[in-house]
C-alpha cells in the first residue's frame, strides 16, 4: 500500500466532477484553497477563476491550467427509461461501455452504468466494430421514461465514477488528471508565492480556465481580460514510455522524468530558456518536446491574445490520456509547482520577453 501523501487541494480537485460547461464542483475547490491567499479574486461569465497576487507588479504573469474534464451530456430518454448521450470532449468510444458513471442533477448525484449489447449477442462482424454513440446508453435502474425524467433532466452531465487511487509510491491513477493537475499547479504556485512573503516584481494571475476540452474557450477570454505580458500554460502531455508507442513518431518522454518543456512555434524562445534555466537552478529533472504548430492546449489561445503574449508550456507526463484511468507520477506535479514558483520569482520589472 502506498504511503505517498496526496495534497488535499489536489485530491479534492481530482474528486470534483467538472465536465466542460459544468465546472461548478472544481470552481468550489479552487475558491476554497486559492482565494484566501490572493490579493484579488474573481470569476467570470465563462466560469474561469482568476486569482491575483501583487496587483501593482510588472510584468504581468498569467499562469493557466484548465479545470474542466471529459464528460457525457444526456440528450434523450427512451420509453423504457434508458438514457442516451453525447460526448463532452474527445472520447475514445471503445472505452465508454461498461463504466460506472455519476450524473449531476438538480436533485444531486445519480449513479448509472453505460451499457451496450453483450458480446454473446453479437455476430463476428459486430464484435470487430467500435460501437457508435447512439448504440451505447446509460442504465439508471428505472423502468420507464416518466420514472427516469423524475430523476434526471435533458442536459444533465455525467462523468466516470473512477476516483483517485495510488497504485505504487507516487504513481496514481484517476479519471481526470487531465487537467486537474494543471489547475492545482497554478493555484498552488500562487499559494506558495503568497506564503513566502518575498517581494515579487511581477503581478501574478493564476487562472483555473474553463472549457479547454471543447476548444480552449476559457483561456481565450481570460487571456484578453488579464492582458499579461508573459504566460505559462500547464497541461498534461503524453508519456511515450509504454508499449505500442513509436518514439520516432511521438518523441521520447517518460513518467517520472520531470516536467515536459515544449519548444516550437507556440512557445516564446526566451520563455523556454527561462524555464530551462529555472529547472537547472532547482536541479529538478526535465524533459523537452518539440511541437511545430499551435499546441492542443490553452497555450494556443493565450499566445494569440490581444497583441500577442510571450507564452510557455509545461506538460505533466501522463499515460492513457482521455481514458477513465489516466496515470501520473505525482512527483512530476510537485516538481512543476517548484518550477513555476522559481520562474515567477525570477522575473524583473520591464522584461516582457520580446524577441
Amino acid at each position: 500500500m502506498s504511503t505517498y501523501q496526496v495534497p488535499a487541494f489536489l485530491a479534492e480537485l481530482l474528486h470534483a466532477r467538472s465536465p466542460s460547461g459544468y465546472e461548478g464542483e472544481a470552481q468550489a475547490v479552487f475558491d476554497r484553497h486559492v482565494k484566501p491567499a490572493a490579493d484579488a479574486y474573481t470569476g467570470d461569465a465563462l466560469g474561469n477563476r482568476l486569482a491575483t497576487l501583487n496587483p501593482t507588479g510588472d510584468p504581468v504573469l498569467m499562469l493557466a491550467g484548465h479545470m474542466d474534464e471529459l464528460g457525457l451530456i444526456i440528450t434523450y430518454v427512451n420509453k423504457e427509461g434508458f438514457l442516451y448521450f453525447d460526448t463532452i470532449g474527445g472520447h475514445d468510444l471503445s472505452v465508454i461501455s461498461g463504466r460506472r458513471v455519476i450524473i449531476q442533477t438538480a436533485r444531486g448525484p445519480v449513479k448509472g452504468v453505460t451499457g451496450k449489447r453483450a458480446i454473446h449477442l453479437m455476430d463476428d462482424d459486430d464484435r470487430k466494430k467500435v460501437p457508435k454513440k447512439h448504440e451505447i446508453w446509460i442504465d439508471i435502474g428505472v423502468s420507464s421514461k416518466k420514472e427516469a425524467l423524475e430523476i434526471v433532466s435533458i442536459g444533465d452531465a455525467a462523468t466516470y465514477d473512477h476516483e483517485l487511487e495510488l497504485i505504487r509510491g507516487s504513481i496514481g491513477t484517476a479519471r481526470a488528471f487531465d487537467n486537474k493537475v494543471g489547475a492545482y499547479i497554478v493555484g498552488e504556485t500562487l499559494i506558495r508565492l503568497a506564503r513566502e512573503k518575498k517581494k515579487l516584481a511581477a503581478k501574478v494571475v493564476s487562472v483555473a480556465t474553463s472549457q479547454e476540452e471543447i476548444g480552449v474557450r476559457g483561456a481565450t477570454t481570460s487571456a484578453y481580460a488579464v492582458n499579461p505580458h508573459i504566460a505559462l500554460a500547464v497541461d498534461v502531455g503524453h508519456a511515450t514510455d509504454h508499449p505500442d508507442c513509436d518514439n520516432r513518431k511521438f518523441g521520447e518522454t517518460k513518467l517520472g522524468g520531470g516536467p515536459i518543456l515544449c519548444r516550437g512555434a507556440n512557445i516564446n524562445p526566451k520563455i523556454f530558456d527561462r524555464l530551462l534555466h529555472a529547472a537547472k537552478k532547482l536541479k529538478i529533472p526535465y524533459q523537452i518536446e518539440a511541437d511545430p504548430r499551435p499546441t492542443g492546449t490553452d497555450a494556443r489561445a493565450i499566445q494569440m491574445g490581444r497583441g500577442g503574449i510571450a507564452t510557455g508550456l509545461v506538460s505533466i507526463p501522463l499515460r492513457y490520456m482521455h481514458t477513465p484511468s489516466e496515470i501520473v507520477d505525482l512527483e512530476d506535479v510537485e516538481r512543476s509547482v517548484k518550477l513555476f514558483v522559481e520562474f515567477a520569482k525570477g522575473l524583473e520589472k520591464g522584461d516582457y520577453a520580446h524577441w
